[in-house]
């Protein structure tokens, strides 16, 4: 056996990645697939499209490393979270669209829940938001009677893409979810990592439609040989930024990764404890091993790399990623300027699915290349107000930020980070930890990998952006920033 095959399953893109046992990516495929926005604020996927999306992608990856799928020892599975879709279980097939967790569709479920708000942050570590699976599923099982019907009787089985991948991969042997992603769903007891009868009252779901929960690691599950080819054990689940956490080697209590792709994803090692916000961060399962279960601190950011795809394609201020990077080198500062991207509403710290998206301060010398900066140190901004967050909650003194995922590749913005948070920014010349966590976490289940020693081995630092602005500079920039985010909040009545 040769290779180790991550499944990295993206809000925008399904990707397979082929690792050898020197850590390094033999062959990867990728494939982008349908956005589906019906109405504003909804945002669906195809699950049916996504398997398949999947499959190609494995496909890809086998035939650029000349390799078959017998050569592969392990799978990993990381997907995109909170996503919520929900099949037949007699015919495998989707009632419908997936929900994407980027989904604001019920914001009046949880409205009407507020007065549950504090009873399940103590009892699931989230805060009530439609960003959770919980009030999704229960918005498909209440505005569709023949849904409800079927799922009261036990015919339909709910998952994240997790769930759904393993289901399609297995072909209906398993159905399952581990910790991590099951800590998403608002639906899980953080504390006992079960399912939870109050939480499934409040929200009104079958239990029979969910699936069972197990460790991040172990033989979890095997590949239908129909499906593959042949069976292989699937033995790492977990959610993307907890992957990435992984791959990042954040192991220790205080240490702290970046993920930058559609969204911007932070993530707080916290140890063995969860630590509960006072600032409306999430308390979340990193992961759980047989010998080991961590939990971290986490700061959503809705609008990263979905900001800057905005800027491309929708109004076409430029045209590929090295002229965004020659206009921002050349705006050194925008002074006034602010862009809050609440496209969707706020993510952490203050979660308002009400607010949407601000452009202020503009005058007559505004150019293109300025909205472009404004959007950069927007990015910029709403991580670094996540990261003092952290700060705060954990009692920790966090000296660098580990970064990772495709928008991390901009220099520009990496500068920017370093800037706002007057700490060094730390890349790896693997971007990709997403992927490479969970392969990591996948081989050594198996003795792919014998350490965790080894593995740190394999990652190598690119580039240390050091801050080069003044501390008045950062302040400047927080304090109109907080003023903008205040004039955007409950925009929509």
């Amino acid at each position: 056996m040769k290779y180790l095959l991550a499944i990295d399953q993206g809000t925008t893109s399904s990707r397979a990645v082929l690792f050898d046992k020197q850590g390094r990516v033999v062959a990867t495929g990728q494939k982008e697939f349908k956005q589906y926005f019906p109405q504003s604020g909804w945002v669906e996927h195809d699950a049916t499209e996504i398997w398949q999306s999947v499959l190609e992608v494995i496909d890809m990856a086998l035939a650029k490393a000349n390799a078959s799928i017998q050569e592969v020892t392990a799978i990993g599975i990381t997907n995109q979270r909170e996503t919520t879709v929900v099949w037949h279980r007699q015919t495998g097939q989707p009632i419908g669209h997936a929900i994407v967790w980027q989904d604001r569709r019920s914001s009046e479920i949880c409205q009407n829940l507020q007065h549950y708000s504090q009873f399940l942050q103590e009892k699931t570590g989230l805060l009530l938001d439609p960003y959770f699976s919980a009030t999704k599923l229960c918005w498909l099982l209440h505005h569709n009677k023949q849904v409800h019907d079927l799922a009261k009787i036990g015919e339909l089985a709910f998952g994240t893409i997790d769930s759904w991948l393993v289901w399609c991969l297995t072909q209906g042997r398993s159905h399952i979810t581990d910790v991590s992603n099951a800590s998403r769903t608002m639906l899980m007891d953080l504390h006992t990592q079960q399912w939870d009868e109050e939480l499934l009252k409040i929200f009104q779901i079958p239990p029979s439609l969910l699936p069972t929960i197990v460790n991040s690691a172990g033989v979890l599950a095997s590949t239908h040989p129909a499906v593959l080819g042949d069976e292989i054990p699937i033995t790492a689940i977990l959610g993307d930024q907890q992957a990435a956490l992984f791959g990042q080697r954040c192991l220790q209590p205080g240490q702290a990764k970046c993920t930058l792709g559609t969204g911007s994803f932070l993530l707080l090692n916290t140890g063995t404890l969860a630590t509960y916000s006072q600032h409306r961060l999430i308390s979340t399962i990193a992961w759980k091993t047989p010998d080991r279960l961590q939990f971290a601190l986490e700061g959503s950011v809705f609008m990263a790399g979905a900001l800057l795809n905005w800027l491309k394609d929708d109004l076409g201020l430029f045209q590929n990623w090295q002229e965004m990077e020659d206009m921002v080198r050349s705006t050194p500062d925008v002074q006034d300027l602010v862009l809050v991207p609440a496209f969707t509403g706020l993510g952490a710290p203050h979660w308002d699915a009400k607010a949407r998206g601000l452009l202020i301060g503009l005058s007559r010398e505004c150019q293109k290349r300025h909205i472009v900066r404004a959007a950069m140190e927007a990015i910029g901004l709403q991580n670094a107000e996540v990261f003092q967050a952290m700060m705060d909650d954990a009692r920790l003194s966090i000296q660098q930020l580990f970064v990772d995922g495709g928008v991390s590749k901009s220099d520009s913005l990496m500068q920017i980070q370093a800037d706002l948070l007057n700490l060094p920014v730390y890349r790896p010349q693997n971007t990709e930890s997403t992927a490479s966590g969970i392969a990591y976490l996948a081989g050594l289940t198996v003795g792919f990998w014998q350490s965790e020693e080894e593995i740190a081995q394999f990652i190598q630092i690119d580039q240390i952006f050091y801050p080069q602005k003044s501390a008045h500079w950062m302040k400047d920039k927080q304090l109109k920033w907080l003023e903008a985010v205040e004039k955007s909040k409950g925009w929509i009545v």
